[in-house]
């Protein structure tokens, strides 16, 4: 485990870094106060479909209607406005999803916001605490960093849609921070995979890091989620895990969508063909989770255990055939650890950790719109100043995203590109623990 650390980096806490403790915690709760006060004004000043719109939220309790009323059409059923939404999560989450209809769909909404909020801070409080920060230190970088990460495209598009993505984040993180010895351990992770396969990673990333336990914890409970859709929705679970449905990538819209900042997503649109795409997605795929799943079993090694999670993260957002721009909210974990390595490192190394910082918060931002009260709040990430084709799906050469040229390129997949940076740091910093460590074969077989 890492020491426990204030603002002086790895030296013992005194009565100097006990000030700055103070001075970050009143800096922290300014910006969270400044953020939050913004985002009211911003709500109460836009038109409500321009700042919480909700229409993924909408699609999950229409699936889960679906699911209640006519089981047999959740996987054919289209979403009444845009022909080429269909529910895409698993029967597990219908049935959640149709509990959701209790609520008027306001209310549910603001409730969502204020639950994906409150993720969020919960994410960046735990990633802190795993870095060994502790007391003002770790609140006042808490607020800091959280009213900073609420400001980012990622998070501001996930509460705009009504997603889930922020609350699946805080839950995996939760459960995956949680001590050893603690016999639940994995399986929110478990729930987290039913409701939504991405999180499988991570039940791969635990037995290789010899979580067996925890991995068969985790694996038992996502079992069990496939089980209860088995037994109250029998056709659509046949449908989605025998027919093999949920390898159906497409039926989440447009692969090379522009707000698909995958592998996959890109390597689509630079190929200009969903079919051609794949093979090259499927080798890259397999190169990125190799690497990536080495390298955090490395850092895990080798004491570095939150880094080595981040770094799966990462990994999986590469990977996955589908990473839409909300599910890049891993940033706020992740730079939690940004700062964490800048504020441990001294001189050039510490300036270029915190440039690298600001850089992501740059890259990631929401880029808002005070101004207007008809353009609404999100003009989008810098990915949106790439042409991009309205609710596409299945694949057509007229798209737009087969069309980009110059700048709209790197715009058009600067959050997968920025990943794919950072993810060479994840790399670099993983052969320089193995080297620290005695080598990449000795950390890779190492006992956690």
């Amino acid at each position: 485990m890492r020491a426990e650390v204030g603002l002086a980096g790895g030296r013992p806490a005194n009565a100097r870094d006990d000030t700055r403790g103070r001075v970050l915690l009143i800096a922290g709760a300014a910006v969270a106060a400044v953020a939050a006060v913004a985002y009211l004004v911003a709500v109460a000043t836009h038109p409500m479909h321009t700042m919480l719109k909700g229409f993924d939220l909408q699609v999950y309790l229409d699936g889960g209607q679906q699911a209640l009323h006519h089981p047999g059409n959740l996987y054919s059923w289209h979403f009444d406005t845009h022909p080429g939404i269909q529910f895409t999560y698993t029967p597990f989450a219908a049935l959640l999803f149709a509990v959701g209809s209790a609520l008027p769909f306001r209310a549910l909404m603001a409730l969502v916001t204020l639950v994906s909020t409150a993720a969020l801070g919960t994410t960046v409080a735990i990633a802190f605490r795993e870095l060994g920060w502790r007391g003002t230190t770790r609140i006042g970088a808490t607020l800091l960093l959280t009213g900073l990460v609420f400001w980012t495209e990622p998070v501001q598009r996930a509460l705009y849609l009504g997603q889930v993505e922020l609350v699946l984040m805080a839950l995996i993180v939760w459960d995956l921070c949680q001590p050893d010895r603690r016999g639940w351990k994995g399986a929110a992770t478990g729930v987290a995979a039913g409701i939504k396969l991405v999180p499988l990673l991570f039940i791969v990333y635990l037995l290789l890091t010899r979580k067996f336990r925890q991995a068969a914890v985790a694996t038992g409970a996502f079992l069990g989620t496939v089980v209860i859709g088995f037994i109250f929705l029998p056709g659509p679970s046949k449908t989605w895990w025998i027919d093999a449905n949920f390898f159906q990538a497409g039926r989440t819209g447009f692969v090379g969508d522009q707000q698909n900042q995958s592998l996959r997503g890109t390597l689509t649109r630079l190929v200009g063909n969903v079919t051609n795409g794949m093979p090259l997605w499927l080798v890259a795929a397999v190169i990125v989770g190799v690497l990536g799943l080495a390298a955090a079993v490395i850092l895990h090694n080798s004491g570095q255990t939150f880094a080595g999670l981040m770094a799966c993260a990462l990994t999986a957002l590469l990977v996955s055939p589908i990473s839409w721009d909300h599910h890049w909210v891993w940033i706020a974990p992740g730079l939690a650890l940004i700062v964490d390595a800048g504020v441990r490192a001294a001189g050039a190394a510490r300036a270029a950790w915190l440039a690298l910082a600001a850089a992501v918060l740059i890259v990631y931002g929401a880029w808002p719109d005070f101004w207007s009260r008809t353009a609404g709040l999100l003009q989008g990430g810098l990915i949106n100043y790439a042409p991009a084709s309205s609710f596409a799906h299945g694949d057509n050469p007229a798209y737009a995203e087969y069309h980009w040229h110059g700048l709209q390129l790197l715009a058009g997949n600067l959050y997968l590109l920025a990943g794919a940076g950072l993810f060479v740091v994840v790399c670099a910093a993983a052969f320089r623990a193995a080297r620290e460590h005695g080598g990449v074969t000795r950390l890779l077989l190492a006992h956690a």
